[in-house]
């Protein structure tokens, strides 16, 4: 995936209100950028910090600009949680994914469930639906248990919990249903839940793999040009630190 327009180099003043960020640009000047991303962002809004903006070009739009990367640990992360479907849309087209491929129709936004949309449904005749929920993965803890982990989520997230357990629903109707993290970093050599953030998250998958939702992870490889998928990551349950031995699926 590739950003539509050249991105802008800033330097962060503060996040505030979630969804709103203040960047000092180059030229000297302040701007509102949007922040799309609901989480704690833990890590990734110290302020200081490099960051990139794009432009925005929807006239309907009330700020200018968007919030796209941070540079945190050495390594520049995107936080924009609307561009996971977009870069798995472009890795599965590719072939890029081999636990995805082969399939004949991708189609995006799909209804399903209670008042919910499945991100990417992949069909093909003779075959089970295969609907996939792309997350958007930031969370490195580099003085935590677990220091070489990319963890989700990175606050409690009641509505990831909820598609999992639609997606237990799916399996149960015959379909195949896959869990995709994707990475937004490349720093990283394992996956896992953030089971002390999120106990009940945690537990909600541990309950969707024993039912037979998949769990698929890949990094990325992320510059100021684009995000690119990079390379599959391990996914192990069990929490680090705490007395349970990890297990890798």
């Amino acid at each position: 995936m590739q950003f539509p327009a050249p991105l802008i180099r800033g330097t962060l003043v503060r996040r505030y209100k979630r969804f709103l960020s203040d960047i000092a640009l180059e030229s000297g000047e302040v701007v509102v950028a949007h922040c799309a991303n609901p989480g704690s962002m833990l890590g990734l809004q110290e302020p200081g910090s490099e960051v990139w903006l794009s432009p925005n070009t929807n006239p309907r739009a009330k700020l200018g600009w968007r919030w796209e990367l941070v540079r945190a640990d050495g390594s520049l992360v995107c936080i924009n949680t609307s561009r996971p479907n977009g870069v798995a849309t472009d890795a599965i087209a590719a072939g890029e994914i081999p636990d995805l491929a082969g399939y004949t129709s991708l189609r995006r936004e799909v209804p399903y469930g209670q008042n919910s949309r499945i991100d990417i449904l992949l069909e093909q005749d003779g075959r089970p639906d295969s609907p996939g929920s792309p997350k958007c993965v930031t969370l490195r803890r580099p003085l935590g248990a677990d220091p070489s982990a990319a963890e989700f989520p990175d606050s409690e997230t009641k509505r990831g919990a909820k598609h999992l357990a639609e997606l237990i629903d799916m399996v149960a109707a015959g379909q195949r249903a896959v869990m995709l993290y994707i990475v937004f970093r490349h720093d990283c050599d394992h996956f896992r839940v953030a089971a002390d953030i999120d106990p009940a998250y945690a537990k909600a998958l541990e309950t969707a793999l024993a039912q037979g939702v998949e769990a698929i992870c890949y990094d990325c490889r992320v510059s100021v040009d684009g995000i690119e998928l990079a390379s599959p990551l391990p996914v192990v349950t069990g929490q680090a630190g705490r007395g349970s031995a990890p297990q890798e699926i």
